[in-house]
Protein backbone atom coordinates (compact mmCIF):
# COMPACT_ATOMS: atom_id res chain seq x y z
CA UNK A 1 0.00 0.00 0.00
CA UNK A 2 1.49 3.34 -1.04
CA UNK A 3 -0.04 6.16 0.95
CA UNK A 4 1.08 9.69 1.73
CA UNK A 5 1.24 10.36 5.47
CA UNK A 6 2.04 13.52 7.37
CA UNK A 7 2.61 13.86 11.11
CA UNK A 8 1.26 17.11 12.51
CA UNK A 9 -0.21 18.65 15.66
CA UNK A 10 -3.68 17.35 16.41
CA UNK A 11 -6.74 19.47 15.74
CA UNK A 12 -10.19 19.30 17.30
CA UNK A 13 -11.47 17.56 14.16
CA UNK A 14 -9.01 14.69 14.81
CA UNK A 15 -10.24 13.85 18.31
CA UNK A 16 -12.90 11.30 17.31
CA UNK A 17 -10.37 9.25 15.30
CA UNK A 18 -7.69 9.69 17.99
CA UNK A 19 -10.03 8.33 20.66
CA UNK A 20 -10.86 5.34 18.47
CA UNK A 21 -7.17 4.52 17.90
CA UNK A 22 -6.30 5.06 21.60
CA UNK A 23 -9.19 2.89 22.78
CA UNK A 24 -8.23 0.13 20.36
CA UNK A 25 -4.82 -0.12 22.06
CA UNK A 26 -6.42 0.02 25.52
CA UNK A 27 -8.82 -2.77 24.49
CA UNK A 28 -5.94 -4.97 23.29
CA UNK A 29 -4.55 -4.77 26.84
CA UNK A 30 -0.94 -5.55 25.94
CA UNK A 31 0.81 -2.16 25.74
CA UNK A 32 -0.92 0.69 27.62
CA UNK A 33 -1.34 0.70 31.41
CA UNK A 34 -4.74 2.38 31.06
CA UNK A 35 -7.83 0.22 31.51
CA UNK A 36 -10.46 2.94 31.12
CA UNK A 37 -11.61 3.96 27.65
CA UNK A 38 -11.64 7.56 26.56
CA UNK A 39 -14.99 9.17 25.82
CA UNK A 40 -15.47 12.22 23.61
CA UNK A 41 -15.38 14.38 26.75
CA UNK A 42 -12.55 12.67 28.63
CA UNK A 43 -10.53 12.20 25.43
CA UNK A 44 -10.78 15.86 24.51
CA UNK A 45 -9.56 16.85 27.98
CA UNK A 46 -6.84 14.16 28.01
CA UNK A 47 -5.31 15.23 24.71
CA UNK A 48 -5.56 18.94 25.59
CA UNK A 49 -3.56 18.47 28.81
CA UNK A 50 -0.52 16.98 27.03
CA UNK A 51 2.54 19.07 26.17
CA UNK A 52 1.99 18.00 22.56
CA UNK A 53 -0.08 15.50 20.61
CA UNK A 54 0.99 14.46 17.14
CA UNK A 55 -1.20 12.62 14.67
CA UNK A 56 -0.25 10.65 11.57
CA UNK A 57 -2.76 11.67 8.91
CA UNK A 58 -3.34 10.01 5.57
CA UNK A 59 -3.23 13.04 3.31
CA UNK A 60 -5.76 11.79 0.75
CA UNK A 61 -8.51 10.91 3.24
CA UNK A 62 -7.60 12.99 6.31
CA UNK A 63 -7.96 9.88 8.46
CA UNK A 64 -5.86 9.53 11.62
CA UNK A 65 -3.68 6.40 11.35
CA UNK A 66 -1.88 6.85 14.65
CA UNK A 67 -0.93 9.34 17.32
CA UNK A 68 1.41 10.16 20.14
CA UNK A 69 1.18 12.09 23.35
CA UNK A 70 4.19 13.89 24.84
CA UNK A 71 4.39 15.26 28.37
CA UNK A 72 6.80 15.62 31.30
CA UNK A 73 7.75 12.33 32.94
CA UNK A 74 8.02 14.06 36.30
CA UNK A 75 8.11 17.53 37.86
CA UNK A 76 10.65 19.98 39.26
CA UNK A 77 14.23 18.80 39.11
CA UNK A 78 13.22 15.96 36.78
CA UNK A 79 10.96 18.10 34.59
CA UNK A 80 13.51 18.02 31.73
CA UNK A 81 12.64 14.35 31.14
CA UNK A 82 9.71 13.71 28.82
CA UNK A 83 7.49 10.68 28.47
CA UNK A 84 5.43 9.63 25.47
CA UNK A 85 2.90 7.03 24.37
CA UNK A 86 2.19 5.89 20.83
CA UNK A 87 -0.88 4.31 19.30
CA UNK A 88 -1.24 3.04 15.74
CA UNK A 89 -4.54 1.80 14.36
CA UNK A 90 -4.38 -1.95 13.79
CA UNK A 91 -5.32 -1.48 10.11
CA UNK A 92 -2.27 0.80 9.68
CA UNK A 93 0.34 -1.35 11.39
CA UNK A 94 3.25 -2.47 9.23
CA UNK A 95 3.29 0.83 7.31
CA UNK A 96 6.04 2.39 9.48
CA UNK A 97 3.57 4.83 11.05
CA UNK A 98 5.07 4.12 14.48
CA UNK A 99 8.54 5.04 13.27
CA UNK A 100 7.25 8.32 11.84
CA UNK A 101 5.54 9.09 15.16
CA UNK A 102 8.60 8.24 17.27
CA UNK A 103 10.96 10.34 15.14
CA UNK A 104 8.56 13.29 15.15
CA UNK A 105 8.17 12.94 18.91
CA UNK A 106 11.94 13.01 19.48
CA UNK A 107 12.21 16.23 17.45
CA UNK A 108 9.22 17.77 19.25
CA UNK A 109 10.62 16.84 22.67
CA UNK A 110 13.86 18.64 21.79
CA UNK A 111 11.93 21.62 20.42
CA UNK A 112 9.95 21.86 23.68
CA UNK A 113 13.16 21.93 25.73
CA UNK A 114 13.20 18.39 27.08
CA UNK A 115 16.64 16.76 27.35
CA UNK A 116 15.63 13.12 27.65
CA UNK A 117 12.71 11.05 26.40
CA UNK A 118 12.03 8.11 28.71
CA UNK A 119 9.59 5.23 28.43
CA UNK A 120 8.79 3.77 31.82
CA UNK A 121 6.96 0.59 30.89
CA UNK A 122 7.62 -0.99 27.50
CA UNK A 123 6.23 -4.51 27.73
CA UNK A 124 9.03 -6.99 27.06
CA UNK A 125 6.92 -9.00 24.60
CA UNK A 126 6.22 -5.87 22.52
CA UNK A 127 9.11 -6.76 20.24
CA UNK A 128 8.08 -4.50 17.36
CA UNK A 129 8.14 -1.42 19.59
CA UNK A 130 11.37 -2.49 21.27
CA UNK A 131 13.13 -3.07 17.93
CA UNK A 132 11.91 0.32 16.69
CA UNK A 133 13.13 2.14 19.80
CA UNK A 134 16.53 0.47 19.64
CA UNK A 135 16.82 1.12 15.89
CA UNK A 136 16.31 4.88 16.38
CA UNK A 137 18.79 5.07 19.27
CA UNK A 138 16.96 4.38 22.54
CA UNK A 139 18.84 2.57 25.29
CA UNK A 140 17.25 -0.05 27.52
CA UNK A 141 17.79 0.68 31.21
CA UNK A 142 17.06 -2.80 32.50
CA UNK A 143 14.10 -5.05 33.16
CA UNK A 144 11.42 -4.86 35.82
CA UNK A 145 10.16 -8.40 36.43
CA UNK A 146 6.38 -8.76 36.29
CA UNK A 147 5.86 -5.01 35.93
CA UNK A 148 2.87 -5.15 33.59
CA UNK A 149 -0.45 -6.93 34.10
CA UNK A 150 -1.69 -8.14 30.74
CA UNK A 151 -5.39 -8.12 29.85
CA UNK A 152 -5.66 -11.84 30.56
CA UNK A 153 -4.25 -11.30 34.08
CA UNK A 154 -0.74 -12.71 33.74
CA UNK A 155 2.27 -10.50 34.40
CA UNK A 156 5.05 -9.68 31.96
CA UNK A 157 8.35 -7.89 32.38
CA UNK A 158 8.72 -4.25 31.40
CA UNK A 159 11.79 -2.58 29.94
CA UNK A 160 12.38 1.13 30.57
CA UNK A 161 14.05 2.96 27.65
CA UNK A 162 15.56 6.41 27.17
CA UNK A 163 17.17 8.61 24.54
CA UNK A 164 18.85 11.98 24.86
CA UNK A 165 17.02 14.50 22.70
Amino acid sequence: MNIQVVVRAYEESDIHDMIAVWNEVVEEGVAFPQEEYLTEQSGSAFFAEQSFCGVAIEQKTGKSLGLYILHPNNIGRCGHIANASYAVASASRGLHIGEMLVKDCIAKAHELGFHILQFNAVVASNVHARHLYERVGFHQLGTIPGGFRMKDGHFEDICPYYIEV
